[in-house]
């Protein structure tokens, strides 16, 4: 790390001797790789995007010109040239550095982005300010080929096209976001970079100049050879017709490249593109073979490749989902499985391998994703739709406009509900519950455990549930419920259980996290303290004969739910019990995640800091709080 060690500012970068540069790339990627193997994060696309970190803070006068990142977790590299080399170690730990750009950490971080394509919506604006400020700092947008699919990607290109703005957007073409791409762009640029004659010509023409300065004398004999190979349809691309100049592709893995061709494209006015090709996971052997793996590896050792992460005695909530899934496909043709790009992550892979045939990988596009769904629904089929709770947050219109208001029969599965540990802000699953509650024509449910998933994705597909059902479900190992190869259970609608008796105080539970509160129960029962628990399962349509049964033998009434209270499951309790008119006195205490943005940090971490992990629920029983 002798360069590396010396950087501590972008000022540094831009002090180096040019022959120094491809040096500090290599040092850069070992440091990654020393940090992430301990210290697990977003590896893969990190170290493709090495170069490009690079040559910006090479090329640009930052922080005065303004860098957005789309997705954030590109930007590793950008974080350690800009003063945070050291505070790296603490990637994604509790109070330490945020996993992606964040406007209050850095102002380097000109733009936060921990959700993907709102890159360059977000620089247009900054581009916009700035020419309204009479200001001639530079605007630039580094957007991934999968953030490129996003329906805000495209609006933010035509907006930005038409504006005549001074923008730069970078396009990282990887070919790969977490899976494999996929959609009409993906299609068209794999052609575009790929034309056998271009390629051809274009390889043969460079490796016989030798030196870059050479090189750069006969570009335009390079750039009329494409024009010549590459058809008139798809010189004229999508990128020009939208009103940008389009460059490229160069090689974005290629530092010497990538500092010449911004230097160039830094002065010439107007809304731009780059398309630079990189390799997700370029410089380590094991990320390069299998990037879905490397997008984000946890624990491993850093000379052999070997992961070394622990795994859980119990199934993951998501294999439960995929391999159901799987099951209850073969057993009724009319289901389908729909994702917006996260088929490894939500599992639905298991399907998708099975049946290809019947499963849509939508790209990173969830409003386009669940309207999809709804079409699929008004024509007969049965869709399970899975999209990441934080990330369905993006397709709240079409959960109400195209579902919910024609009642169309879609089963929405929200992956990752709730606390997600080191992802942090952006993607904990905290509003879910609040927000769809209020829409009309949709069940609302969230399973205790394995078991309960399966059988409620089950009573789903059943007449009994004739609207949209929503089902939520945290990240990561079940309870460890038997649910392999046991016969289906139906779920009544809007029916809770009760999971201990008692009296006096009465905990009503919404999801896995109601496995703290038993726990919590137990060690009550041993103090002497017996408490009313119901695991409610549904959060619409609400159990106000379980409501009502714990309001007769209890003083007190706990709701408890992974996610914000305002709105959720303590809003139902406390709206039902403000309406009857029994005069009722119970006192009803909420415990979930505060009225503030959670950061990140492992899920015990934040459990804690938010007051519901399983010593907190007895304390509040014991009334100790």
């Amino acid at each position: 790390m002798a360069i590396l060690e010396n950087i501590n500012s972008p000022e540094d970068v831009k002090a180096l001797p040019a022959d120094k540069l491809e040096a500090l790339c290599a040092e850069i990627r070992d440091y990654l790789i020393e940090c992430c193997s301990t210290n697990p994060g977003h590896l893969g696309s990190s170290l493709g995007a090495v170069e490009i970190a690079v040559a910006i803070h090479r090329v640009f006068d930052t922080p005065a010109d303004k860098v957005v990142w789309d997705v954030g977790h590109q930007a590793y590299a950008h974080k350690i040239l800009t003063g945070r080399r050291e505070a790296f170690r603490q990637n994604r730990k509790h109070k330490g550095l945020s996993g992606f750009p964040k406007m209050s950490e850095s102002e380097y971080d000109s733009f936060g982005a921990g959700h993907s394509s709102t890159s360059i919506s977000a620089a247009l604006g900054m581009a916009a300010a700035e020419r309204m400020k009479g200001s001639r700092h530079h605007v630039i947008a580094v957007i991934g080929d999968g953030a490129m699919t996003g329906g805000m990607a495209f609006e933010g290109l035509n907006n930005a096209g038409a504006s005549k703005a001074d923008l730069l957007v970078i396009f990282n073409d990887n070919q790969i976001s977490i899976d494999k791409a996929s959609g009409g762009l993906h299609n068209y640029l794999v052609k575009l970079t790929t034309s056998s004659g271009y390629n051809r010509i274009k390889s043969g023409v460079w490796d016989r100049l030798g030196q870059r300065r050479i090189r750069s004398l006969i570009q335009r004999v390079v750039k009329a050879v494409k024009r010549a190979i590459i058809p008139q349809r798809d010189r004229v691309n999508f990128f020009d017709s939208l009103g940008f100049r389009y460059f490229g592709p160069i090689d974005g893995n290629d530092i010497e490249q990538m500092t010449e061709t911004l230097a160039r494209l830094k002065n010439i006015p107007g809304p731009k593109l780059l398309h630079v090709v990189t390799v997700k996971g370029k410089g380590y052997p094991a990320a390069e073979a299998d990037p879905t793996v490397w997008h984000a590896p946890g624990t491993f050792n850093a000379a052999t490749g070997e992961r070394t992460g622990k795994k859980s005695a119990n199934a993951k909530y998501q294999e439960v989902f995929g391999v159901t899934l799987l099951d209850l496909a073969r057993k009724n043709s009319r289901i389908v499985g729909v994702t917006p790009a996260m088929a490894t992550g939500c599992s639905m892979d298991i399907m998708m391998k099975a049946m290809p045939e019947r499963v849509f990988d939508a790209g990173i596009a969830e409003q386009h994703a669940l309207t999809f769904s709804a079409g699929l629904a008004a024509d007969g089929m049965l869709p399970f739709c899975n999209i990441y709770s934080s990330f369905s947050q993006r397709a709240f219109d079409s959960l109400i406009h195209d579902v919910a208001l024609q009642k169309l029969k879609v089963v929405l599965c929200l992956d990752r509900g709730g606390i997600v540990g080191e992802d942090g802000a952006t993607h904990h699953g905290a509003f879910d519950l609040a927000c769809y509650r209020p829409v009309p024509n949709l069940t609302i449910a969230a399973p205790l455990n394995e078991a309960e998933l399966r059988n409620m994705m089950y009573s789903a597909t059943l007449p009994q549930y004739d609207c949209a059902t929503v089902i939520r479900y945290p990240r990561g190992a079940g309870a460890g419920a038997q649910w392999r190869d046991i016969p289906y259970t139906y779920i009544e609608r809007g029916k809770a259980t009760l999971l201990h008796d008692g009296s006096g105080i009465a905990i009503l539970s919404l999801g896995a996290i109601g496995n703290k509160a038993a726990e919590a129960v137990k060690m009550a029962e041993e103090r002497g303290v017996n408490v009313i628990h119901y695991n409610m399962r549904f959060l619409k349509p609400l159990d106000t004969e379980a409501v009502d049964y714990a309001l007769d033998r209890a003083t007190r009434i706990i709701t408890l739910e992974d996610g914000v209270v305002s709105g959720g499951l303590y809003g139902a309790v406390a709206e039902y019990v403000g309406s009857r008119q029994d005069g009722s006195h119970c006192r009803i205490e909420a415990m979930g995640m505060p009225d503030r943005f959670v950061e990140q940090g492992t899920p015990g971490e934040l459990y804690s800091e938010c007051g519901y992990n399983t010593d907190d629920i007895l304390r509040k029983i014991l009334g100790s709080d």
